[in-house]
């Protein structure tokens, strides 16, 4: 009875109380706010999914509608409240659980109880577990939307990948921040939080991308969740939050970097965000490739913002990234990184003085457009005839190739795993396997 009403009276109230805070906001915050925000606090961390759900949307929601209005003292409150579910709903459990087994040996009839009373704890225990996994990932993807406001994330990578796909454009080198993030900017809430506040909600997404790091780097914990029955027939990963936490840090660092209002704060941002580079470069290059694959938009989005900086900034990054980009070179990688890892090093060479001046630049994009040209007209293969593209439509068709890259970003990782987050109810829908086949770039080797 508890659980159906947290799925209906509980949630359908919870929406209705957030609707009228935003209402009537600025007589009822200073009474009722710290009240509310313990609250959701509460409903996140119940092991009810809709409710838990509820909870992080109603926060975000409440958030996006008033934060032009919150104080200071209340952002403070508002980013310790997001660290505090954070750290809350982090599914430790994860990594310490160990089967349990009856303390003494008994026959018969009470053998049985007690398997069963042992199978409904661990059942009861893995939901938990699995409902901690989905808050997590919305937690993500609640503070993302907080900072640059819906949907402006999936279009930067996007605009990420087609640039990669577009012939070199010497424009994109000088530090210009994308059109997708100034259409947004104003919209999100990023200007209205302070240096402090947004490394709070750093230090947020980067103990949730350190536990998931853990937790797909332990093949042996993974293996005995999946020999318990652990929600699959394949071994489980938190890959999605691995690579969602780090991407919305990224976002959060690189446009910190790239804030001239914030330049006091430049020497403590590029710190960090050297840190966390080398850190995920070198973590990256101890992964096999099935796992490298869902880190593809990742480095699409490190790699574009780099190759965005001012040059006394590339310099600074270059340096420190040289080494791994180089070990990089030698995996397998698709056409798009192959593009965009070619214009750093071309760079590097004319920072550093390589280069001598009377070499010319060469664009060198027909393979990249040669494939995808290949991708797309591979499509027609189904049953319609289409032409391929030539190299000024690539850019054009990166709609497509970008679902698919999405794809591997949300749904993507090794083929014999299994995404935790994937078993709950609310699950992301996977595009045809035929339709996403087709529109996949090939590799080269």
């Amino acid at each position: 009875e508890k659980a159906e009403w947290m799925t209906t009276t509980c949630n359908h109230a919870l929406y209705a109380i957030v609707d009228v805070f935003t209402q009537y906001f600025d007589v009822l915050s200073p009474i009722l706010l710290k009240e509310l925000y313990t609250q959701l606090q509460w409903c996140v961390q119940q092991d009810n999914e809709q409710l838990a759900r509820s909870g992080t949307n109603c926060l975000e929601n409440l958030v996006i509608s008033n934060g032009a209005s919150l104080s200071p003292e209340t952002w403070d409150s508002t980013c310790e409240c997001l660290l505090q579910i954070f750290h809350s709903t982090l599914p430790h459990a994860l990594l310490s659980w160990r089967p349990r087994h009856p303390g003494e040996q008994v026959v018969g009839q009470q053998q049985h109880q007690q398997q069963a009373s042992l199978a409904s704890r661990e059942s009861r225990q893995f939901s938990g577990l699995l409902i901690r996994c989905v808050v997590q990932l919305e937690l993500i993807q609640c503070i993302d939307n907080i900072v640059f406001f819906p949907t402006t994330s999936k279009k930067e990578d996007q605009h990420n990948l087609a640039l990669a796909q577009a012939p070199d454009d010497p424009g994109i080198s000088g530090g210009s921040t994308s059109g997708i993030q100034s259409e947004s900017e104003d919209r999100g809430m990023y200007r209205y939080l302070s240096s402090e506040q947004l490394f709070t909600l750093l230090d947020c997404l980067m103990a949730s991308h350190s536990f998931a790091r853990s937790f797909n780097s332990n093949h042996d914990q993974r293996n005995l969740l999946w020999k318990a029955g652990f929600k699959g027939s394949v071994k489980p990963n938190l890959l999605k939050q691995e690579t969602q936490s780090l991407a919305c840090a990224l976002r959060i660092l690189f446009k910190m970097l790239a804030d001239s209002s914030r330049d006091q704060d430049w020497p403590q941002v590029q710190e960090r965000l050297i840190g966390v580079c080398r850190s995920g470069l070198e973590y990256f290059l101890s992964l096999p490739e099935s796992h490298r694959d869902a880190w593809t938009s990742l480095l699409l989005l490190f790699l574009t913002n780099i190759h965005k900086m001012p040059h006394e900034q590339f310099q600074a990054h270059a340096s420190n990234y040289y080494p791994f980009l180089c070990e990089i070179m030698c995996f397998n990688l698709t056409p798009e990184l192959r593009a965009v890892l070619r214009r750093f090093f071309l760079r590097i060479g004319i920072v550093f003085s390589i280069t001598h001046p009377s070499i010319p630049h060469r664009n060198s994009t027909s393979s990249l457009a040669s494939n995808a040209s290949i991708s797309i007209t591979g499509y027609g293969s189904t049953g319609h005839h289409h032409s391929s593209k030539s190299v000024n439509e690539v850019e054009n068709s990166s709609i497509i190739t970008s679902s698919a890259n999405a794809h591997v970003m949300e749904n993507g990782g090794p083929a014999n795993d299994v995404f935790i987050e994937d078993h709950m109810s609310v699950a992301v829908k996977k595009p045809h396997t035929a339709v996403a086949n087709a529109i996949k770039v090939p590799q080269q080797s």
